[in-house]
């Protein structure tokens, strides 16, 4: 939900290609996966995947970002 001008503008900043930060937080969330930060510099499981350890704060804030916004679930039957 968008509360504010702030909200709006933080949704909407974010890389949401294919293995970003923002991409990998919102998958984790919608299939239930715990919060663990991670992305990869091109597409999902196709190229080198950069964990916490190796990640900016901007790119975990990113992570962050994807995984609050996501407020879909996997229905898993």
């Amino acid at each position: 939900m968008i509360r504010s001008l702030e909200d709006f503008f933080n949704k909407y900043r974010y890389d949401r290609n294919h293995g970003s930060p923002y991409d990998r937080g919102s998958a984790d969330r919608y299939y239930s996966r715990s919060f663990k930060p991670h992305f990869y510099t091109g597409g999902t499981y196709m190229s080198t995947r950069i964990c916490l350890e190796d990640m900016t704060d901007i790119q975990v804030q990113e992570y962050r970002q994807g995984y609050e916004d996501q407020t879909d679930e996997k229905d898993w039957g």
